[in-house]
């Protein structure tokens, strides 16, 4: 706790009576100094006198300072006091963020009173908060299955298996759409930080002017459209695991405050010189090869350092074609029952196109055609012509016979092919800047 008065008597006598009620205190005499340990450290809650002038009872210094105080932290409980007490005084106190009022010389067991309670009330409003952040970021849906059989997934399984349980922080690697999210999900969930939050970040969606926010947080006021404290996505893991997604795309003068972090803890929010410690695992995945980042300049090579303690590489659905059946069934029985269809499989038909394709979207593109031909059956086995899909390896429409969105996908799915699934290098061959052709990604479920 921290309290604050001008004279030192007063403050020893705090110090002594809150002792005996087994409290910390750590005592200040200035305003500038109650602003200082603020930022310095967290406090439960702040007693504070309102006068620190010699000779000056107006109460203006402190309600001025209450004013700096709940920008710093709109949930810290402060308690003001002074000798000359009035109903304007603590009317225009409460009015500034103080959360009670008490007149010296103070009465013990009341000013103990105000406290707990004042405390009780501050660990509640930063829980709140806390949950609040978290509904946001976390929906209530159930973990993916890894689903894997093939011979080319064995070695993935058995080094999941390995280091999952540890605290050591993974890099995931492979083509987009091979399942990197769903490996993550598996590593925290048998882990040791299983029981607290798994927070997923889209490092490649996030702009330079957001990133900071999103994963520190930021104060009231740190900017024009911060109208309230906001808890970061670091500070969401603590305790359990972070997963930077497309960790690739982080710009090259922002991974420096991301090493930080992953180095020591610490960080401070947007707007604020409070440094915050937190202690997350972290998982990372890319699809492109970050010792050619690195060798072009574009990734710093401590920061890889940091990320990769260990690495799983995912092979492409085309080379575990054995996993293929199992997965399409997985998709058809979530997919029949999101849109309430008596749909049980494939018709074998169906299953060698499945089979033969080479799915350069990997399985998300297969999630993508097996909901697609949900919606397209019209009995309870999915037919072949209703996969959309051609048979075969035959070639593709001709581009007459092409609406223009089929077209876009088409020489998408043609440039990921190419680039064995590099995302930067199939978007330069296009003309489009990652994150434009991650949005095309997305829209065309690849």
């Amino acid at each position: 706790m921290l309290i604050a008065d001008d004279q030192k008597d007063v403050l020893e006598a705090l110090r002594m009576l809150l002792k005996s009620e087994g409290y910390k205190t750590e005592p200040v005499s200035s305003p500038a100094s109650i602003i200082q340990a603020l930022e310095a450290r967290d406090f439960d809650a702040l007693l504070m006198d309102l006068n620190y002038a010699r000779d000056t009872t107006s109460g203006q210094e402190g309600l001025d300072l209450l004013t700096r105080v709940h920008v710093l932290d709109g949930t810290l409980p402060v308690v003001v006091m002074t000798a000359w007490g009035s109903v304007e005084i603590a009317v225009e106190a409460m009015r500034r963020g103080a959360r009670d009022f008490i007149q010296k010389p103070w009465d013990n067991a009341r000013l103990l009173s105000i406290l707990r309670n004042q405390l009780e009330l501050g660990r509640a409003l930063r829980k709140g908060q806390k949950l609040e952040a978290e509904n946001r970021l976390l929906r209530d849906v159930a973990r993916p299955k890894l689903i894997a059989q093939s011979p080319a997934m064995q070695p993935v399984l058995d080094l999941i298996a390995r280091v999952g349980p540890s605290d050591a922080n993974v890099l995931i690697t492979g083509e987009h759409g091979t399942g990197k999210e769903v490996v993550a999900q598996t590593l925290h969930a048998i882990s040791i930080r299983s029981p607290k939050h798994l927070v997923t970040v889209n490092a490649g969606g996030l702009s330079e002017g957001v990133f900071e926010s999103e994963l520190f947080g930021h104060v009231k006021g740190a900017f024009t459209d911060a109208k309230a404290d906001r808890v970061g996505r670091f500070e969401l893991a603590d305790g359990g695991t972070l997963f930077l997604d497309e960790i690739a795309n982080v710009p090259l003068n922002l991974q420096a405050k991301l090493l930080r972090v992953l180095e020591t803890g610490e960080f401070e929010r947007v707007g604020s010189s409070k440094t915050r410690r937190v202690n997350a695992r972290t998982l990372s995945a890319t699809n492109a090869n970050l010792n050619e980042e690195v060798a072009a300049g574009r990734f710093r090579q401590d920061l890889l350092y940091r990320l990769n303690t260990i690495e799983i590489c995912l092979p492409p659905l085309r080379d575990r074609r054995t996993d293929i059946p199992l997965l399409a069934q997985h998709f058809l029985r979530q997919h029949a029952q999101r849109y309430r269809k008596q749909v049980t499989g494939f018709d074998d038909a169906a299953t060698r196109i499945l089979l033969d394709h080479p799915w350069p979207g990997n399985v998300r593109e297969l999630d993508h055609v097996v909901e697609r031909a949900i919606l397209m059956a019209q009995g309870s086995v999915v037919k072949a012509s209703e996969m959309g899909l051609r048979p075969g390896r035959e070639g593709p429409p001709r581009l007459e016979e092409m609406s223009l969105e089929e077209v876009e996908c088409f020489l998408i799915k043609k440039a990921l092919s190419r680039y064995d699934g590099n995302v930067s290098k199939a978007a330069e061959a296009l003309g489009l800047s990652r994150s434009a052709l991650y949005r095309r990604l997305q829209r065309y479920g690849l």
